[in-house]
């Protein structure tokens, strides 16, 4: 049996991104804008997983934060994939998480071994708050992320790794956690 993988951190709830993600929706009906409570940053994203591998991808995640100690990140600034001018995805920024970038990189040496496909792009920093469905009414979410490109949200300890599953729902994506590694063991 097979689910939908990914590997995460997840980002706890934040007043400040709550009022953002208000604004945003008040903002356009173009948008999709993911609940606050599953806002995470993705470290790997696995796609088809197969149940049998869930224990090798377990391991690789705490052999790849085996010397990681929990630490403080800074939720910080707005911005657009592919940019401001052709949005497809709306994200926050998290500074000062270099380790997870650490992780980042060994899990797509480790997992490559388990049949998941490296990366094309480097692992970046960041947060996903909306998903953009068409291209109407953008003006306004342009503006909201311009005057919020600077602003810091909030901080908070990383002191785990999840290997989570996403299950596609008309509502949107809904994630529950399949095991956690807890970082400094």
């Amino acid at each position: 049996m097979t689910f939908r993988g990914f590997i995460a951190v997840d980002v706890p709830p934040l007043t400040s991104l709550e009022r953002l993600a208000g604004e945003l929706r008040g903002a356009s009906s173009s948008l999709k804008v993911v609940r606050t409570d599953q806002i995470h940053l993705t470290l790997k994203f696995l796609g088809d997983t197969e149940e049998g591998l869930v224990p090798e991808i377990v391991t690789a995640i705490r052999e790849a934060g085996a010397d990681v100690r929990p630490f403080e990140v800074r939720v910080r600034g707005t911005g657009a994939f592919p940019s401001l001018a052709r949005m497809n995805v709306i994200w926050v920024g998290v500074e000062d998480a270099e380790p997870l970038a650490k992780i980042a990189r060994a899990l797509e040496s480790s997992l490559e071994s388990l049949g998941f496909p490296r990366e094309a792009r480097a692992w970046r920093a960041h947060a996903t708050l909306a998903r953009v469905k068409g291209a109407r009414d953008l003006d306004r979410v342009s503006s909201i992320l311009g005057a919020r490109a600077e602003e810091t949200f909030g901080t908070y300890r990383v002191d785990a790794v999840h290997l989570e599953k996403s299950v596609l729902t008309p509502q949107g994506a809904q994630y529950s956690v399949v095991d956690t590694v807890r970082l400094g063991n």
